[in-house]
Order: C-alpha cells, then sequence, then structure tokens
C-alpha cells in the first residue's frame, strides 16, 4: 500500500497542468478580443485579411458570371482616341458620348492593349483584382495611421461587401481606378508629402469628376497647413496635371473638352438612382431640386469648416495668412485631422447628390468605417454602428432600388452626419502664445 502511494505521488503537481489547461483557452479568447478590438493590431489583421481576399477576389472572377455595362465603351471611345479623334464631342461608345477627363483615356489605353484590344476579359477582371488589392492596402495604411477603427470591423469593409467586389471585378468601372489614386493621394498627405498628394489628387480627378468631392476638404488643409500663398503652388500642380493631360484634346477642341469632361450639369437617368427612389420622377429631374441639393451641400460644408473643422477662436479668414504670422500659433495636422476632414468632406457630397448609381457605391465605401468608429458619439454602439453598415450595404444591393431601400439609406447618412456633427472636435484648440514653449 504504502508503494502505491508513493508511485501515484502528491496531488500538486498533477492540479497544476490541469489547472493551466482550463485557463488556456479563456487566456486564448482575450488574446482573441484584444487583437480585434485593439487598432494597433491593424497591420497584422489587414494582412491577414488580405490574403483571405486574394481567394475572394479570384474565386469571384471563376465562379460569378461577368456582366457587361460600360467596358466595350470604354473601349470605343478610347479607340477613337487611339485613331486620331482629339475632339471630345466626336468620342462615343455603345452607351453614348465620352464624359470623362483625360486622365481616364490614357489609363484605359494602356488596359486596351493589355487586354488585347479589349478583348480578353480574363485579363481585365485579373488586372483590375490586383487593382482591389492595392487599393485595400493603401486603405489599410491609411487606417494604421489614423488608429481609431478597431480591426473587427475591416471584415466588413472587405470580405462581406458583394456589392464592391462586383464593382471592381465583375463590371469593370472606371470608379475604382479613380479611387485607387485617391487614397494613394491621402498616404502621400499624411506622409508630409503634399507636392506628390495632390499631383495623384489631380490624376484621380482625371479619372472620374467625383474625387472633386474631396476637394472642399483638401482646400481646408492645405489652407490650414500654408496659408493661402504657401496654398498657391499645391493648387499650381493640381491645375498643371489637368492641363497637361487634357493638353491633346485642349488644343483640337477647348469647349468640347471641358464641357464634356467636366459636366457639373449632366443628367441622371432616374431607373439608375440608388439614393432618390422614393421621389416622383418629375421631381428627380427638376432643376429647383437640384440647386436645393446644391444649397444643401454647401451650406452644410460651410457649417463643418466654421464649426467642426475650424475651432481655434480666430475668424477662418486668418487661415489666408501664413501660419507664422497667425496670432495663435497652428498646431501640426495629425492624421486623424486630415482623414477626418477629407472623409467629411466627401461624405457629405455624398448625402446631397442628385443621383447615386450602383457603381458610385466605392467612392466612399472604405470611409465608412472611419466615420462610424473614428469619431464615435457615445449614443452609438458598436451593435447600432454594424446595423447602420449594414443596412447601407443591404440598401446598395437592392436592385432596382426601390422607395424603402432609398429611404434606408438616407436615414443611415443622416446618422452618421449627425455623428460627425456630435463627436468630439477633430480640430482641437490651438495653444495661446502666452503658453508656447520656445
Amino acid at each position: 500500500m504504502a508503494a502505491g502511494l508513493r508511485k501515484r505521488g502528491p496531488p500538486g503537481p498533477v492540479a497544476q497542468p490541469a489547472g493551466l489547461w482550463k485557463q488556456w483557452p479563456q487566456r486564448a479568447w482575450q488574446e482573441c478580443c484584444l487583437l480585434l478590438r485593439e487598432p494597433r493590431y491593424t497591420l497584422l489583421v489587414a494582412s491577414c485579411l488580405c490574403l483571405a481576399e486574394v481567394g475572394i477576389t479570384f474565386w469571384v472572377i471563376h465562379r460569378v458570371a461577368y456582366t457587361e455595362i460600360d467596358w466595350k465603351a470604354y473601349m470605343a471611345q478610347v479607340e477613337g482616341v487611339i485613331n486620331g479623334t482629339y475632339d471630345y464631342t466626336q468620342l462615343q461608345g455603345d452607351t453614348g458620348p465620352l464624359v470623362y477627363p483625360a486622365g481616364f483615356v490614357y489609363i484605359f489605353m494602356v488596359l486596351y492593349y493589355a487586354t488585347g484590344r479589349g478583348t480578353d476579359i480574363s485579363m481585365a477582371q485579373n488586372i483590375f483584382a490586383v487593382l482591389y488589392l492595392v487599393t485595400l492596402l493603401l486603405v489599410f495604411l491609411i487606417y494604421h495611421q489614423t488608429s481609431k477603427v478597431p480591426p473587427f470591423v475591416f471584415f466588413f469593409m472587405c470580405c462581406a461587401s458583394y456589392r464592391v467586389h462586383s464593382i471592381f471585378v465583375l463590371r469593370l468601372f472606371n470608379d475604382p481606378v479613380a479611387m485607387a489614386l485617391l487614397f494613394l493621394s491621402i498616404n502621400l498627405f499624411l506622409a508630409n508629402s503634399w507636392g506628390w498628394g495632390c499631383c495623384c489628387f489631380s490624376l484621380a480627378v482625371s479619372v472620374k469628376m467625383n474625387v472633386l468631392l474631396f476637394a472642399p476638404g483638401l482646400l481646408f488643409l492645405l489652407l490650414t497647413q500654408f496659408g493661402f500663398r504657401g496654398a498657391l503652388p499645391k493648387l499650381a500642380i493640381c491645375a498643371a496635371v489637368q492641363v497637361v493631360l487634357g493638353l491633346p484634346f485642349l488644343l483640337e477642341n477647348p469647349i468640347g473638352y471641358l464641357s464634356r469632361s467636366f459636366d457639373l450639369g449632366r443628367q441622371f437617368l432616374f431607373q439608375w438612382t440608388v439614393n432618390w427612389r422614393f421621389l416622383p420622377e418629375a421631381v428627380f429631374l427638376h432643376r429647383a431640386f437640384h440647386l436645393a441639393l446644391l444649397a444643401a451641400h454647401l451650406t452644410l460644408l460651410l457649417l463643418f469648416a466654421l464649426c467642426r473643422w475650424h475651432r481655434t477662436g480666430e475668424s477662418i479668414l486668418l487661415l489666408l495668412k501664413v501660419p507664422s504670422k497667425r496670432k495663435v500659433p497652428p498646431q501640426p495636422l495629425t492624421p486623424n485631422q486630415i482623414v477626418s476632414t477629407l472623409f467629411t468632406s466627401n461624405f457629405i457630397g455624398i448625402c446631397f447628390s442628385r443621383s447615386l448609381h450602383y457603381q458610385f457605391y466605392v467612392w466612399y465605401f472604405h470611409t465608412l468605417p472611419y466615420l462610424l468608429w473614428a469619431m464615435p458619439a457615445r449614443w452609438l454602439t458598436h451593435l447600432l454602428r454594424l446595423l447602420v453598415l449594414g443596412l447601407i450595404e443591404l440598401s446598395w444591393n437592392t436592385y432596382p432600388s426601390t422607395s424603402f431601400s432609398s429611404a434606408s439609406l438616407h436615414v443611415c447618412h443622416a446618422v452618421i452626419l449627425l455623428q460627425l456633427w456630435l463627436s468630439p472636435q477633430s480640430f482641437p484648440k490651438s495653444i495661446q502664445p502666452s503658453k508656447k514653449t520656445h
């Protein structure tokens, strides 16, 4: 009996490993929760999601049928330029005239040759799949530098969106090209390369004019950072890029080029609207309605510039002065100030757009997590934010759009706007001169 007892040994050493085994699952769960909640793990989670996206995106290409909408029209328009037509009023495609600036022509000219004159759709889809992954990488770099959004949200920003995958690799629209260049420009702004950032921003505008929705925010940032005189060279870069790219067409027919590629009065078809389906078509097409939206857009931009972006206590006109000569010394722009101003500027434009078509979803899709999580109001919980994201996704996936889907989209936009207005200020008050350290 004594030998048997000694062989069994004391109970202490056996109980300790058993306790560790019981604690290990709990500790692993806590680590996983921390990984998904803490923004400092953004790059790690983003790397995993990008790897998953490689499989998802190429699965979509091979398993879901391609739908022809604008690709053939793009190729026909580009082919007209290749054949020597530089008069924009003479460039046509299956869906109508060429209505995009010159940067679009050059980029899709490269795609024209890379895809066998536009006939190799599989090659085009693979190129757009790479573009999608590059766009995700640029977006994740922005979120990494802001360190505001919990990483679990990124799953809903990429893997869970059918509509965005469709826009990139099943429809081959030019909107993703413009947004990729836009996100590249924001990364350059965050790196304090304002000149190169303005160059890329202008390149994005040259692909599609929707990028101009970010322009009010960019102008505010340039004035804040450099003053009016210092901002002029950066604005000159933007203008020079447009002139250089459009020069062949400007020399041929300047009025035709400007009126077609930068047509602010372009009329949209009611059958494709995602955001105004609940209105009568006569109201949707009426110029008074368009002017009311424009007035609301400009008013809200002004209110945000005065009350949310500019919080130094000085007149906003003092932004025109050289920063060193201002009464209140400006603080260096933080990543969150840059990103919040640009994303908010674009979002306000989205809310008051005369019409949103299905491909326009990428204009703001990748900015939604930041708008919802980076500047949160206390009353908006994680669950409510996810609900807003889900309703927006549902609205964009409802085809054809309905009165309910359009109204739901506007309600979600209103919730985000309200949160942006009530959230803690992104531009804190600058220190007074008397408190300045030398």
